[in-house]
């Protein structure tokens, strides 16, 4: 349950469960959380079939505000985390790899702080593009 006077830390993280349950409920395997590199951290990097999915979780209070805080510097940050994902586990390199955001996001004018949507942005842009 999420908290008006949750720091946006717990708030993340919350969100991140939130979005971890939602792929689980698509079809995706959860292989890691919050995985940490010497470039940064992915939120999420879960597998479908012969894919795996590199997911940043943005939690604000619209869904246009989460999707713009992707910069590029923030891309670069997962991309290069991903390939030393990719080089710790040999055994995807034969996947597709895409990324993804997730947007956790207040609904419409309510003012219920447990009342969040989700939007999925598969394949949100192309590694170095």
């Amino acid at each position: 349950m999420l908290r008006k006077q949750d720091s946006s830390y717990s708030r993340g993280v919350w969100a991140e469960d939130e979005a971890a349950r939602y792929l689980c409920g698509q079809g995706f395997s959860m292989l890691k959380k919050r995985y940490k590199t010497k470039f940064g951290e992915i939120d999420l990097i879960t597998q479908k079939d012969n894919l795996i999915c590199f997911v940043e979780v943005k939690i604000r209070q619209s869904e246009a505000e989460a999707l713009e805080s992707i910069t590029l510097r923030s891309r670069k940050r997962i991309e290069n985390s991903a390939l030393f994902f990719l080089s710790e586990n040999p055994e995807f390199m034969s996947y597709d790899m895409r990324f993804d955001v997730i947007a956790v996001f207040k609904s419409g004018n309510s003012c219920d702080i447990d009342d969040f949507e989700i939007t999925h942005l598969d394949n949100a842009w192309e590694a170095g593009a």
